[in-house]
């Protein structure tokens, strides 16, 4: 088998990148572990940055993301004592120009497949035993599906198979440098069949510790609580996650509506950078390469940044034989990379409980309110919020 571009991971980053390809006229061949029904069900995030719709839109793959986002033009942060809790709206439009859109991750997969198969491109679900190999000079990737062992050539290799996938893996030893950061803590979330309590998300601040609330339509909530990697989902029946929601979200005149909860699960906080992202021809996208924590709503947005860069890169190799822009592909990413690493984590500490400590707790309510009283600092988080442009 021969293509182009090889194309390991069938979620938002390596469906969107095939899908820019294809419009340049490159071809691409994508292998996923998953199942097709798989990937149309996994739950992940459901924040746009502006720059990820405009450039969905300028692909032409945006069409039911119009029809059907939510658009939000600001943030609510709920902070204090049960007895004084405050809350302020960050009034991001106002402040940077720019919006942001609620719209799941499922969907915008569902989608992409929709659009990978109108045009009949090959994607071999459920492949296994996944084996990128000769990424210096002869990259090929090796695999089984329907019982059957291939090897597929090409000029590049995108690895966009996630944290756990292959390729990374297949980098030699000591070629990457690896930066991690662990929370002892991580997010319980439920989805819930009820229409929205807000109209903007909300980021709560409470002495128990941090909570969301989010949506992912007008009739389904996404909702999160901070709890302990201890924790186990049995530990969590409905009645007491909702409980705990209440406690935590509560101000004044305000009431959490509540529904039937379809899912739930635990997720782990915590930072990762490869460096570089590339080897040879091999070049890693999304949480191959980087994941931030979810409080700054930035991992996908990363990974379609990663793909824009990666689009550029590959047409302007195609089209003029020049590499200069895939060369420098590590370092376009990684400075846009770090910068959500810094701001998630920044959000991170500044709405969980971080310590025990009373100096560090008066310290994160003195920022939580200078967030609000001040101008310039209202701005630098609403304008890392919604996103810088993709090419600043």
């Amino acid at each position: 088998m021969q293509t182009q571009v090889g194309i390991v991971g069938a979620g938002p980053a390596g469906l969107l990148l095939s899908a820019l390809l294809h419009d340049a006229g490159i071809e691409s061949v994508i292998l996923e572990a998953r199942s097709r029904e798989y990937a149309l069900q996994r739950v992940r995030a459901g924040l746009l940055e502006q720059s990820t719709v405009e450039l969905l839109t300028e692909a032409g793959l945006a069409d039911r993301l119009h029809r059907e986002r939510l658009v939000h033009q600001g943030i609510e942060l709920r902070y204090g004592p049960d007895e004084a809790r405050e809350r302020h709206r960050v009034p991001i439009t106002e402040l940077t120009g720019r919006e942001v859109t609620i719209y799941g991750q499922q969907e915008v997969v569902a989608d992409l497949i929709a659009a990978r198969e109108s045009y009949d491109g090959p994607i071999y679900w459920e492949a296994a035993d996944v084996t990128p190999t000769g990424l210096e000079s002869d990259p090929r990737i090796s695999f089984v599906h329907d019982g059957a062992r291939h090897e597929l050539h090409c000029d590049y290799i995108v690895g966009a198979d996630g944290f756990h996938g292959v390729c990374r893996g297949a980098v030699p030893d000591g070629a990457l440098t690896t930066i991690e950061h662990e929370y002892d803590f991580g997010w319980l979330g439920i989805l819930a069949h009820v229409k929205p309590s807000c109209d903007e998300l909300i980021y709560a601040n409470h002495a128990r510790g941090f909570a969301l609330h989010s949506m992912r339509s007008d009739t389904v909530s996404r909702l999160y609580i901070q709890v302990p990697l201890t924790e186990k989902l049995e530990d969590w029946p409905d009645r007491r996650v909702w409980d705990e929601l209440h406690t935590r979200l509560q101000y004044p005149g305000w009431e959490l509506a509540e529904g039937e909860v379809f899912d739930k699960s635990i997720a782990p906080l915590r930072s990762f950078v490869v460096s570089p992202m590339q080897y040879g021809k091999l070049f890693l996208a999304g949480d191959a390469a980087h994941i931030v924590p979810p409080t700054g709503a930035k991992g996908l947005n990363l990974a379609v940044h990663d793909v824009h860069q990666l689009r550029r890169g590959l047409v302007s190799h195609y089209a003029d034989g020049s590499d200069e822009l895939l060369a420098g592909y590590t370092d376009r990413c990684l400075e846009r990379v770090w910068r959500a690493q810094d701001f998630s984590t920044y959000m991170t500490h500044l709405l969980h409980n971080m310590s025990d400590d009373p100096f560090d707790q008066g310290l994160q309510q003195s920022r939580l309110r200078y967030a609000w009283t001040s101008a310039a600092a209202a701005t630098a988080l609403a304008e890392n919020y919604a996103g810088l442009p993709f090419d600043r």
